[in-house]
């Protein structure tokens, strides 16, 4: 039964509302305290109205006067009316009314995309927000600060610290944010994260420090304001007692890197836990021009391992016929 304007019940108000949930309330016709039994009472009905599908279904029935609906989606706008069925079988319908759902809390995802996106109004917006932890770790165990130390995301690294974020938090690894910088070459990254107060002596899980991966990543200026600012050029990890100079010559034999390192003072003549030096280290690796640096730069070639071998026994064993050559003729000159 169509319903006069005068008798239409008051269209529902909003209640408590989410991104996925809404609370409608609505006053009873006689706005009394109900008393008797429930067939003397006005029945409420809630239709949900969709415009597009041009549908009105009933979504709610009974005698309450609210009515959560779930389920809906985030920033969204749903319009509803309220029917009321009074004991004597008239029916009114309410003027229609429409509300909108809130926008999806932010989360650790939206932080993370932000960050790799580099876009610093989202970032801003997700951490003003409060819900997510600046902290946060993606699927491989990264926060946000060490995603933009690796990307070189300056004006995010600086976001993110004044945030709040852990200069001193790890990866799986043991690697901060700042070993990250270091080791992906931003520069101005690392200055900033010093002065915030990270520090050279931090390790990963196998005792390496900002310089072995300073090392590793190659990246001289990086390596050169490290040595200016005080870091030790012996230092050494806590598995194979690896100094930064042996690692270059085990791992990528760079003869610019060993030779800033060699000019700040490291020991060519180092020993590692296996008694190894790195004039032995860059003989099995073929790193001839490493070779030459290191023998230049005061490098024994007559110590021996722990197996009495010495750099000559290991090239001629493994076959490098240039650093052969070069060994031989040292050897004889002596």
């Amino acid at each position: 039964m169509k319903a006069a304007s005068s008798e239409s019940p008051q269209p529902p108000v909003i209640g408590r509302v989410t991104h996925h949930s809404m609370e409608l309330i609505w006053v009873p016709e006689d706005n009394k305290p109900r008393t008797g039994s429930y067939e003397h009472w006005t029945r409420y009905s809630l239709e949900h109205m969709d415009p597009k599908a041009q549908t009105n279904d009933t979504i709610y029935i009974g005698y309450s006067t609210h009515y959560v609906v779930e389920e809906l989606e985030p920033s969204t706008s749903y319009r509803f009316r309220l029917r009321a069925t009074r004991p004597s079988g008239e029916s009114h319908l309410s003027p229609p009314v429409s509300f909108f759902t809130t926008r999806e809390p932010y989360s650790g995802k939206n932080l993370h995309q932000a960050v790799n996106k580099e876009d610093e109004k989202e970032l801003t917006n997700v951490l003003q927000s409060g819900t997510v932890d600046v902290n946060v770790r993606d699927k491989m165990g990264y926060t946000p600060l060490m995603v933009a130390a690796q990307k070189g995301f300056m004006s995010l690294v600086d976001i993110l610290v004044k945030h709040g974020a852990d200069i001193t938090m790890k990866d799986s690894t043991g690697k901060d944010s700042l070993m990250i910088a270091c080791y992906t070459g931003h520069l101005d990254i690392v200055k900033y994260l010093r002065k915030c107060g990270t520090t050279w002596e931090s390790r990963d899980k196998n005792g390496c420090s900002p310089l072995h991966w300073a090392v590793d990543g190659g990246h001289l200026p990086v390596i050169t304001y490290m040595i200016l600012d005080g870091c030790e050029v012996d230092i050494r990890d806590k598995v194979f007692l690896w100094t930064p100079l042996m690692r270059v010559a085990i791992i990528s034999g760079s003869a610019a890197v060993a030779s800033v390192l060699l000019k700040a003072g490291a020991d060519p003549n180092v020993r590692d836990k296996a008694g190894k030096t790195p004039l032995m280290a860059a003989v099995l690796n073929n790193y001839e021009d490493l070779v030459k640096l290191l023998i230049g730069s005061g490098a024994d070639h007559r110590m021996k391992n722990k197996n009495g071998a010495d750099a000559a026994d290991m090239a001629k064993a493994f076959g490098g016929k240039n650093i052969i050559k070069l060994l031989d003729t040292i050897s004889l000159e002596n």
